[in-house]
């Protein structure tokens, strides 16, 4: 199949899939079908899907991450001892996990096509990723609390595991207490990733954006916590992955 075959395919299904789609009709144009078939798989409940839609789902997904470049975490520089910066899109970095900025729920977002971290790594590691998530929250009984991690497999993406952890959401004045809680994202994130032999772990910049956590004072926790943390750690490299301009520049003063 060619990968607008592909695309298709998986659109028919998920349109198929449940009857509230009776009246929804395919775009023509290539743009528009990538935004609508990302949009029903955020909003698609953990639950199970044939074999044949997993197996297309997969090669469709590789294919687009491929076509996007993959970087791998060896070919960046170290800016200190066992730490590298990288601005791009993580989930093309191929290293042994990526940290991802989840919710309470640890679902993933569901907002169709939403710019949230979350929203772009559950679309491109695939519907598998929702599923383990649900089996292991649904084990668990309750909500993730906040400075707390998982992990999961990364399915499509080209790293090895995914470590999911919430973060504070900052609603007025910042405490001493979020600024704890955000610390024990970093630090949870690098024992549970030294517990599976990780070697290599990118963090995005966690609690900042939809969280409200001021981009400063989270890079200066982040780092702070992280060089601790390597200093008796098996851990190789840890790389802080940006994507705007004004956190990689943050960064790089932070870490001279």
């Amino acid at each position: 199949m060619t990968q607008n075959e592909r695309r298709l395919f998986l659109l028919d299904y998920l349109i198929n899939e449940s009857t509230q789609y009776k009246d929804l009709y395919i775009p023509k144009k290539e743009r528009e079908q990538k935004q609508l078939l990302r949009a029903l798989l955020n909003v698609r409940p953990a639950k199970m899907s044939s074999d044949t839609f997993l197996e297309i789902q997969d090669e469709y997904l590789q294919h687009e991450i491929q076509h996007k470049g993959i970087t791998d975490c060896k070919d960046l520089p170290f800016v200190r001892e066992k730490i590298s910066i990288w601005q791009g899109d993580i989930t093309t970095l191929r290293c042994g996990a990526i940290v991802n900025a989840a919710n309470s729920a640890m679902l993933g977002c569901f907002v169709p096509c939403h710019g949230c971290i979350d929203n772009a790594i559950h679309t491109y590691a695939g519907i598998q990723l929702r599923m383990e998530c649900h089996d292991i929250m649904r084990k668990q009984g309750s909500a993730e609390p906040t400075g707390h991690a998982k992990i999961t497999r990364a399915y499509n993406l080209p790293c090895e595991y995914i470590l999911h952890t919430v973060g504070p959401v900052i609603t007025g004045k910042l405490t001493e207490m979020d600024c704890d809680l955000l610390a024990s994202c970093y630090w949870s994130c690098l024992q549970l990733a030294e517990e599976h032999n990780v070697r290599s772990v990118a963090f995005c910049c966690i609690s900042t954006g939809e969280f409200h956590f001021p981009n400063e004072k989270a890079a200066e926790i982040a780092i702070e916590t992280v060089t601790k943390y390597l200093k008796k750690s098996k851990i190789e490299r840890v790389i802080f992955n940006v994507f705007k301009d004004s956190d990689k520049a943050i960064y790089e003063r932070l870490l001279g």
